[in-house]
């Protein structure tokens, strides 16, 4: 029987998001699999896995926004904004309160342009910021894209300098690119020491499981229909569904965004406009 649907995964560090599919996909027996947003190999968290029709649902939960628990520290940053890279510059006499960032963060919340790490998966001519960065280029220019943070929470200092904060952003945001920008904003420099996410869209971390877990059987697979239950159901008769599949809009009573089944088989997402069906998202 073939396997469909989304696992969680609560990914550790020190693996790639890559890695943490192809061991899912394995233990799962699943003919195809992917992911819904790379975390980074020293990230831990939430990896939503899409398994069989599932890794059709990428494009649709592309832009969906991101929760984060992290770890800067000021004072000092790296070749990489986190601790994989080599430490660059020290500011020896940074000093930074809770009041000193409080003061400044409404200033990193909304829409902007942010500049990505300049060791990230960004293509440059078709090759990865990264690779060119540690070929020791210098040439390297990537350009900035619009992202969004909805909000930054200062949840405790841990240390001089440390401090952990909750941050909720959009699709394609880069934690340490907010790290090197709240460092710029204290006059500092800043690092990024631990990454977790919590929420991607409308999945949660509590409902993840560790590779450990999957493996031995205890996890739940979100089945597609499922993840849909916000829309209305919408059933349609085989002749209907047979043109709806052969890429024929076919005719509905009422506009909007619909779940549509045939003989207990869940299609896909459709829309309806000026009584015209049509797919947004097939999923067989």
């Amino acid at each position: 029987m073939k396997i469909n649907g989304i696992i969680l995964v609560n990914k550790e560090k020190n693996i790639s998001s890559n890695g943490v599919v192809n061991k899912a996909k394995h233990i799962l027996g699943a003919d195809k699999a992917g992911h819904l947003g790379t975390l980074d190999v020293l990230g831990e968290g939430l990896l939503p896995v899409t398994l069989g029709k599932g890794t059709k649902l990428f494009d649709y939960f592309l832009n969906k926004d991101k929760v984060y628990r992290t770890i800067f520290k000021f004072g000092e940053t790296s070749e990489t904004l986190d601790t994989e890279g080599k430490i660059t510059q020290i500011d020896e006499n940074a000093l930074i309160t809770k009041d000193d960032i409080l003061n400044v963060l409404p200033k990193l919340i909304g829409k902007q342009q942010q500049l990505p790490p300049l060791y990230s998966a960004k293509k440059i001519n078709g090759q990865k910021a990264y690779n060119l960065a540690r070929q020791g280029r210098n040439d390297i220019l990537l350009k900035p894209k619009e992202i969004e943070i909805y909000s930054i929470k200062l949840i405790s200092q841990l240390d001089r300098n440390v401090f952990e904060f909750e941050i909720h952003c959009s699709s394609g945001t880069y934690i340490r690119s907010v790290c090197r920008d709240l460092g710029t904003l204290l006059n500092t420099y800043s690092i990024m020491l631990y990454i977790q996410r919590t929420r991607c869209g409308q999945f949660d971390i509590k409902d993840s499981y560790k590779l450990e877990e999957i493996q031995s059987g205890k996890y739940k697979l979100i089945q597609l229909d499922s993840i849909f239950e916000n829309l209305e159901k919408v059933d349609i008769s085989k002749k209907d569904s047979d043109m709806l599949l052969n890429g024929v809009n076919i005719s509905f009573s009422e506009d909007g965004e619909f779940r549509v089944c045939s003989d207990g088989v869940f299609l896909g997402i459709v829309t309806v406009e000026s009584g015209l069906m049509r797919f947004k998202l097939r999923l067989i």
